[in-house]
């Protein structure tokens, strides 16, 4: 069946969820790393440029090629079966599965864009002419600039400073840690249709691009009973869970996040030996889970999420008030945390699992502190004065409360409260003034945003780094807060 944009526009395209359908539209790759690629945008009209991506969410959809191809000059029309989406968390509400390009017959192929056209274009190094457009953020890509695309010797200018960056704050022994990551597209999507069959994207080759060591890859196991609201800006519960509903999601991202961690020849960091040896040698990951709603009130099952899934840092709460306490953007009903979420945390303590209790209220974390014996992690956040009712931000007693078990806050790059690299760089400054540096790290909610962040790739990482030294910390200083305070922590509670 032949699709047109305007049923895409129009939502009428819903009604063809799984069937196979015939689209055309103009390929735009976004990952620049080689000459073809199985992922692009699909979009309605032409980009004007290399780096330019769509702003509308109906004038694009994913396409999952059934074998690499490369980008063409044309419009091309596809087939593939279409997927709808619902409350994705990038914005999405289509994907081609599966697809195969109609018009790329070799006698009759147009020349491809080369890998070196294209990164003269700017795509490669994000040095797009346009606004980025919404889905920014969830496409792996590098940092989006203001020099117009074109421009292939400020790209290599660019990746040249990048390169001096990395070397003048890195030591040897420096490792790079993100405490809070759902790269990957780890997160079982909440479309029922596609479940725990979402395809991934690439997570090891921006990690490396952009030197990040190790990231605390967050299952989510609150999806199949949240969603996103109607203006789209927040996210909430909307049912109560059905008995053995939330294991059951948990034990599917558990599976998800070692398939993912296997496809991209991956090692999972289970305690300080580890740690050393593995961080070294590529990319690795800890596995973590954002609210420990999998629990369903049974301590045994963080034994058995130790033992049977590595699960070495656990986010006590997430976007519902469950069994362990209160959370930011809902009216308390616990006064804080739960007797049993105090069991759970003594119980993490003695495993050897990180605690974190980002999402969770003041009142929540000063029970957490007043009960651990390990340090407390509060993954991602932002420092506000006065933070508005429901909000993510805390205040400085909130972040004080963390620094004074020994633990560390992650500032994150969220667009609501930072308008650039620079600016969060001064989020940064301003976290350190309140609770000191040793006590601040990088927690990025890698593709777990509603809107597009400022820190959207790894690829990022040494300008992230080239921020934190213009707001004037030292090479020590980045490398602490890039992931040694992290690394502390880490080392302290799994052993």
């Amino acid at each position: 069946m032949t699709l047109d944009w305007s049923s895409i526009r129009s939502g009428e395209a819903d009604a063809l969820h799984g069937a196979i359908v015939e689209l055309s539209g103009w390929m735009i790759p976004l990952d620049a790393t080689a000459d073809k690629a199985d992922y692009y945008l699909l979009a309605a009209d032409a980009p004007c440029c290399g780096g330019c991506l769509p702003r509308d969410p109906l004038s694009s959809i994913e396409v999952y090629a059934a074998a690499p191809c490369a980008p063409q000059e044309h419009a091309v029309t596809f087939t593939g079966r279409l997927q709808r989406l619902i409350d994705d968390p990038a914005g999405w509400r289509y994907q081609l599965i599966d697809a195969i390009p109609l018009d790329l017959q070799p006698e009759r192929a147009p020349r491809s864009a080369s890998r070196r056209a294209f990164l003269a274009s700017g795509a490669a190094l994000g040095l797009a002419a346009c606004a980025p457009g919404r889905f920014a953020g969830y496409t792996e890509k590098p940092d989006a600039g203001a020099v117009h695309a074109g421009a292939s010797d400020a790209a290599a200018s660019s990746a040249a400073r990048a390169s001096d960056s990395t070397l003048a704050w890195r030591t040897p022994d420096t490792l790079t840690m993100d405490m809070h990551s759902h790269a990957g597209r780890v997160i079982v999507s909440r479309d029922p249709a596609i479940g725990a069959n979402r395809p991934f994207l690439p997570l090891a080759a921006p990690m490396r691009a952009g030197g990040m060591n190790v990231i605390c890859l967050a299952i989510v196991t609150d999806t199949t009973v949240t969603h996103v609201t109607a203006d789209h800006k927040r996210i909430e519960a909307w049912r109560i869970p059905q008995d053995g509903e939330l294991y059951a999601l948990g034990q599917a991202e558990f599976k998800r996040a070692h398939e993912l961690v296997e496809r991209e020849q991956m090692q999972v960091v289970t305690n300080t030996a580890s740690l050393s040896a593995n961080a070294k040698a590529g990319p690795s990951v800890i596995i973590a889970a954002e609210g420990a709603d999998f629990l369903e009130g049974r301590v045994d099952r963080v034994d058995e999420a130790y033992t049977l899934h590595q699960l070495r840092h656990l986010q006590l709460t997430h976007y519902r008030v469950n069994e362990l306490g209160d959370i930011q953007t809902e009216p308390p009903l616990h006064g804080g945390l739960t007797d049993f979420g105090a069991d759970v945390v003594r119980r993490c303590n003695q495993l050897g699992i990180v605690v974190d209790v980002a999402h969770g209220t003041y009142d929540l974390v000063k029970r957490a502190a007043e009960t651990t014996t390990k340090p407390l992690i509060l993954s991602h956040t932002a420092l506000a004065t006065h933070p508005s009712a429901r909000s993510r931000l805390i205040t400085p007693d909130h972040a004080r409360v963390i620094a004074g078990t020994g633990g560390v806050i992650g500032v994150w790059p969220s667009s609501g409260t930072f308008a650039d690299l620079q600016a969060m760089a001064h989020g940064y400054k301003r976290m350190a003034d309140v609770v000191g540096v040793e006590h601040v790290g990088l927690g990025s909610d890698m593709l777990g945003f509603i809107l597009p962040p400022v820190f959207r790739s790894y690829e990022q990482l040494p300008s992230l780094a080239d921020a934190l030294l213009a707001e004037g910390f030292s090479n020590e200083e980045v490398g602490m807060i890039l992931g040694g305070n992290y690394r502390r922590v880490f080392e302290a509670s799994v052993g």
